[in-house]
């Protein structure tokens, strides 16, 4: 399993990648009003998303924070530095 970030156009998605199987985690966006940032959850919860950021690391850090990975892969997972295009 590889957890690592992914190029949008706008932004980035957290992703994990298995297998050939991509399953997106959160992602962060740049809009005109700043930037956005989503962390995936199993139930409504609008305490993982957040607007009006100032750039796209603190978004990424927002997402990260929440760990999304271990509640969707159960397991903590190394997230790796590169930047998929």
């Amino acid at each position: 399993m590889k957890l690592i970030w992914k190029k949008k156009k706008n932004g980035l998605d957290l992703v994990v990648i298995e297998d050939g199987n991509t399953m997106i985690l959160g992602g962060v966006r740049s809009t005109k009003r700043g930037v956005e940032a989503m962390a995936k959850a199993r139930g409504y919860d609008p305490g993982r998303s957040i607007k009006g950021l100032t750039s796209l690391e603190e978004g990424k850090k927002f997402v990260e924070d929440f760990k999304p990975w271990i509640e969707f892969c159960g397991e903590d997972l190394q997230l790796e530095s590169e930047i998929l295009e």
